[in-house]
Formats: structure tokens, C-alpha cells, sequence
């Protein structure tokens, strides 16, 4: 599997710098990764995994920009910025709400 982040155009770095995100969790841009984990979460398989890869891996740029607009204008969802150090909390939150 390829790796691909979107490279924040004002900092030059990979999207994964704001989030949190090591570059040892998130891995390589160019690294090869085989998918090792044979668990996975509800309603979750390897072929579900597989496609969404795929889908990613061959979008455009220009997808992936509308797919992310697209997300902010979605009914019934919110986006919103936490401070980083709340993250875990929102999650533990969503978690339990779920």
C-alpha cells in the first residue's frame, strides 16, 4: 500500500502534522506497509478495507478536495476544530455515544 498526505500548501508538510500524528504512526509517504491485522472493528473485513484503499489510492487531488468540501456540507454531521489535547476525550465521547 502506498501512503499519500495531503501536503498543507502553506507549511509545505504533510497533512498528518496538525493532526497529531507521528510520522512512525502514520508511516512513510513512499513505504510499502503490509496489512498484518486480522482483526477488525464491526461490520469491518479485509475486502471493506481493501476497496476503501483502493478508492483512495486512485483518487485525483481535485476528489479529494470536493470529498473533503463535500463532508462540510454534510446533513446530520458536524465539523468542527478541538484542541489537540482534547482529542482523546471528543473520541472517548463519540465512543460511548456510538
Amino acid at each position: 500500500m502506498k501512503i499519500r498526505y495531503y501536503v498543507d500548501p502553506e507549511s509545505g508538510e504533510p497533512h498528518i502534522y496538525k493532526q497529531a500524528v507521528s510520522e512512525a504512526e502514520a508511516g512513510s509517504p513512499t513505504e510499502e506497509i503490509q496489512m498484518k491485522q486480522s482483526k477488525f472493528p464491526p461490520g469491518w473485513n479485509e475486502d471493506r478495507v481493501k476497496r476503501i484503499l483502493a478508492h483512495y489510492e486512485t483518487q485525483t487531488e481535485e476528489e479529494a478536495v470536493a470529498e473533503g468540501e463535500a463532508a462540510f456540507e454534510a446533513a446530520g454531521q458536524t465539523v468542527m476544530e478541538v484542541p489537540t489535547e482534547l482529542v482523546p476525550k471528543v473520541r472517548e465521547l463519540i465512543a460511548k455515544h456510538g
